[in-house]
């Protein structure tokens, strides 16, 4: 069965001062029932994963380079996330697909170069907003679900984060039943490819996730936990999606 997780990217936000909030995350939530990621700026990994070494919190990178070092100026490696204390690397952020020009075939050598440092990666897909209005988010998603993800895939080297570029950070959330018909579908796709490995795979929702609809996002079958932007940033909101994720 696929675990829970409840999983924070702060993206480019957060200084050393930051980091009292994960101070108050650990006092409020000691002992969480589900799995807990933070992606904090690579700055801020390695104080991070100090505070959090000895809890049930885990850290990771945003993102990561294919290679595992070289000539490759202002970039990260897995190993390098790995000896700051990470255990996760998101890769494939729409951001990152959107900004950086990343391709499915980009986004499948970081996971594999995740795995071969020994840590999870986090795959991302999702539709634009003129995906959606055509009719093509299933399509889309399964596509990038096919180019993004590398065989070999399983439940303890892989999540699957399912994020609408058009509800990220805007306020839009797609309806309890589009989620569910996303999730559904790439379940069943992750099955066929993967078998029971497949079924393992938690598969995550983000987009516009706070405390006041987490529960009912998290009560879409085969939603396995979100991915969060910027209500991770604060302890009493990502503290909320947690204590929504736990009653789950």
């Amino acid at each position: 069965m696929a675990r829970k997780l409840a999983a924070g990217n702060w993206k480019m936000n957060g200084t050393g001062e930051a980091l009292g909030e994960i101070d108050a995350l650990v006092a409020a939530h000691p002992a969480p029932i589900c799995d807990v990621l933070i992606c904090p700026p690579s700055t801020l990994l390695s104080r991070m994963s100090d505070r959090t070494n000895a809890t049930k919190i885990a850290t990771g990178g945003q993102d990561c380079h294919a290679n595992s070092n070289g000539a490759h100026t202002g970039d990260i490696s897995a190993q390098m996330i790995a000896d700051a204390g990470g255990s996760f690397v998101i890769v494939g952020h729409s951001e990152r697909r959107a900004d950086h020009g990343e391709t499915d075939a980009d986004v499948a050598t970081k996971a594999k170069a995740v795995w071969d440092a020994n840590l999870i990666a986090v795959i991302c897909v999702g539709e634009t907003l003129a995906e959606r209005e055509a009719g093509q988010t299933i399509d889309v998603v399964a596509g990038q679900l096919a180019g993004s993800i590398p065989d070999g895939a399983t439940g303890a080297n892989t999540v699957i984060a399912y994020e609408p570029v058009w509800a990220i950070g805007t306020g839009k959330v797609p309806t309890l039943d589009e989620i569910a018909a996303v999730h559904a579908d790439i379940r069943a796709r992750l099955s066929q490819r993967f078998g029971s490995h497949g079924t393992d795979m938690s598969i995550l929702y983000g987009g516009s996730v706070k405390p006041s609809n987490a529960d009912d996002i998290f009560a879409v079958p085969d939603v396995d936990g979100a991915l969060v932007g910027g209500a991770s940033l604060k302890a009493d909101d990502f503290g909320g999606i947690i204590s929504a994720l736990e009653r789950a």
